[in-house]
């Protein structure tokens, strides 16, 4: 009866494993080859060997190159670019899937933004990225893009590879810009007012000017030289003791290529036995100038970056790095005028 009773307790186990695998759903199917893959697998081993970035559109073109160590504008004087922007870039190209076919009809590129990007209006961007001698490691030519707003959920846009008619929905961020001052760290410096103690004024054609910090706390900058110096506007002071804060450029060249005339120079002492030397230039409506520290370690810091280059600034700071005497002039009030009577009627 044992024996009898324990093949029955075996056969009945059987059929319910027979039966939960029946009611158990099927796996899901596979993907078709290529879709969820990487759009440029093993380039991550390749990108060392990269020397040249190409951007193009119907309306601009844009060319980044490896120098050394540093990527640079050459339209710019080889001013290196923001390293970041680049690695996102490239990190982007690396992580890029391939998520879902669309359509293989060139006719309807233009609806996916995936037109040919030097047609007139057209809306799509050629990218390339190519090592040193001129071969593609990768080429792609992008169209329409899905930003997300969900959290953790990734951009995606349409994609396809120049001689391809196969579009696709690529999932992954890739930022490409085709103006070169989204590519250039625009930042000169950033020197509190207060740092600020002297600033020695030596501008072509006018008497020098010295401005002093009384060395109090709450203190400001007054003119020591001339002695007889006329009423002075307190706005018009604060600026010249401003003139590094939050200072960035709107253009940049090599100083060698530096335009417009010299106006003179400016010597701004600083706290921390620091001191920067402003060169100003003047082309037109344009004010372009030449900096150069001296000092220590901080000194040393921004003479890296300054050192070969003449940066275009806002033309509002002429007044500010090279004020003349009538510039910081406080301005008279006009007098009111006399109110008129009445005339009388005839």
């Amino acid at each position: 009866m044992q024996r009898r009773s324990l093949i029955l307790l075996g056969s009945a186990a059987v059929i319910a494993m027979a039966g939960a695998l029946l009611i158990k759903p099927p796996p899901p199917p596979a993907p078709p080859a290529g879709t969820g893959g990487l759009a440029f697998p093993g380039l991550a081993q390749r990108l060392p060997n990269a020397a040249r970035i190409e951007v193009r559109r119907h309306d601009g073109a844009l060319d980044i190159i490896r120098r050394g160590d540093v990527w640079v504008l050459p339209t710019k004087g080889d001013y290196p670019i923001r390293q970041e922007k680049l690695r996102e870039l490239l990190t982007g190209l690396t992580e890029l899937r391939l998520m879902e076919p669309r359509t293989g009809n060139p006719e309807m590129f233009d609806r996916l933004g995936l037109e040919d990007p030097l047609r007139a209006g057209a809306t799509s961007t050629l990218l390339r990225v190519l090592d040193a001698q001129g071969a593609a490691l990768v080429e792609l030519v992008i169209g329409r893009r899905r930003v997300r707003t969900q959290g953790n959920v990734p951009e995606s846009a349409y994609v396809r590879r120049p001689n391809e008619n196969q579009a696709w929905l690529a999932e992954g961020r890739i930022p490409v810009d085709a103006d070169p001052q989204l590519w250039l760290d625009r930042d000169i410096a950033n020197l509190p007012r207060e740092r600020v103690t002297r600033v020695v004024v030596a501008r072509a054609g006018e008497d020098a000017l010295v401005l002093t910090h009384s060395g109090d706390p709450d203190g400001k900058l007054s003119i020591t030289t001339p002695t007889d110096a006329p009423p002075t506007d307190d706005v018009s002071l604060d600026e010249v003791s401003r003139s590094f804060e939050f200072l960035t450029f709107l253009d940049v060249r090599r100083a060698a290529d530096a335009p417009g005339e010299a106006l003179g120079e400016t010597r701004f002492e600083l706290t921390d036995r620091l001191a920067i030397i402003a060169r100003p230039r003047k082309q037109g409506e344009e004010i372009w100038v030449n900096l150069a520290a001296e000092g220590d370690d901080e000194a040393a810091r921004l003479n890296a970056r300054w050192r070969g280059w003449v940066y275009q600034i806002g033309q509002w700071k002429e007044k500010a790095m090279i004020p003349r005497l009538e510039d910081l002039r406080r301005q008279e009030e006009a007098p009111t005028p006399a109110t008129e009577p009445p005339i009388a009627p005839r």
